[in-house]
């Protein structure tokens, strides 16, 4: 189905729905792409499900540390299930049509999903920081209604601000296209069709990437900077190895995570490229999802041990 470009004139929005050129461009890539990305979503969905399994089940894992997993496992599962599922749809039928109730529904879901993530990994570094900068009060200050109040804090806690910011982008007026270079409902493509001064909003989408993004990012780096200094004053070799082993895989996954949204959403307008940030969009929608369970399991011995333990309870 080929869906026709909408222009609107006199600087009113007449636009009812929206086209997601994603892949268009890729045309004898279409079936190709779809299996990657089924695989991909298949994968995330196995992975994180079996990290949540295990953190559930295993009593060696009834620990503040893997309660954040299983709620960031949770979290990777709900975030990829808001764009991941509308791609393979594109793919298949070459409908790329949104309507713009469902394509400020898929913004909204994904800015507070992504909102949460940000909170997330700044809590599980903050649960790092408590047990190795301060041991023998980790388990008063990590009691079990702490961990709650900051895992229900990171889901809700930038859904208002992201309800208000996509109600206020889709009262914009579209007068410029209704074709979407990008292969979900994003902030700077849909920006880049709105008309009229456009600073205000500009601005505001700064602020709100400061608070949500650079803001976990410089508290995380701070906590894993008094980390370092702690674990380089341990005595024994083997603490310090194990501590780094700790702590590198949830570095990797903070890097990762916040090295592209940061670049997608805080870098000048001027350097904005529709190719540019489809890749980077690749990397904190499904590249960091895929490999969080990986970066997880494999670096670390308690959950390594937890999945043989279940999978050697399910051949048995």
């Amino acid at each position: 189905m080929k869906c026709e470009e909408v222009k609107a004139d006199d600087n009113t929005s007449t636009i009812k729905q929206f086209v997601l050129l994603g892949f268009s461009d890729l045309p004898n890539l279409q079936r190709l792409l779809f299996g990657v990305f089924s695989t991909i979503y298949i994968i995330i969905l196995i992975g994180n499900s079996l990290v949540i399994t295990i953190t559930r089940l295993d009593k060696a894992l009834q620990k503040p540390m893997y309660f954040f997993l299983a709620h960031l496992s949770s979290l990777e599962i709900c975030y990829v299930s808001v764009t991941l599922p509308r791609i393979l749809v594109n793919l298949w039928t070459q409908d790329r049509s949104i309507s713009m109730l469902g394509c400020a529904s898929q913004m909204c879901f994904f800015l507070a999903l992504g909102a949460t993530e940000c909170f997330l990994l700044t809590v599980m570094a903050y649960d790092r920081y408590v047990a190795i900068c301060n041991p023998l009060h980790y388990s008063l200050v990590m009691n079990q209604k702490m961990c709650i109040q900051l895992a229900v804090g990171s889901w809700i806690g930038g859904v208002p601000v992201q309800i208000g910011q996509t109600c206020q982008i889709f009262s914009l007026h579209f007068c410029n296209s209704n074709q979407i270079n990008h292969f979900f409902c994003d902030i700077p493509p849909i920006l880049r069709l709105a008309c009229g001064d456009l600073f205000v909003h500009e601005i505001s989408v700064y602020v709100v990437a400061m608070l949500f993004v650079t803001l976990p990012f410089v508290l995380i780096l701070v906590s894993y900077s008094k980390i370092i200094s702690t674990i380089l004053k341990l005595p024994t070799t083997r603490g310090r190895a194990k501590a780094f082993s700790t702590c590198s895989s949830h570095l990797l996954v903070v890097f990762l995570f916040f090295g592209s949204a940061t670049i997608t959403y805080l870098r000048p307008k001027s350097n904005h490229s529709a190719g540019t940030d489809r890749l980077l969009s690749l990397f904190y929608t499904t590249v960091t999802p895929m490999f969080n369970p990986l970066i997880y399991s494999l670096r670390n011995k308690d959950v390594t041990a937890a999945l043989r333990k279940l999978l050697l309870k399910k051949m048995a």
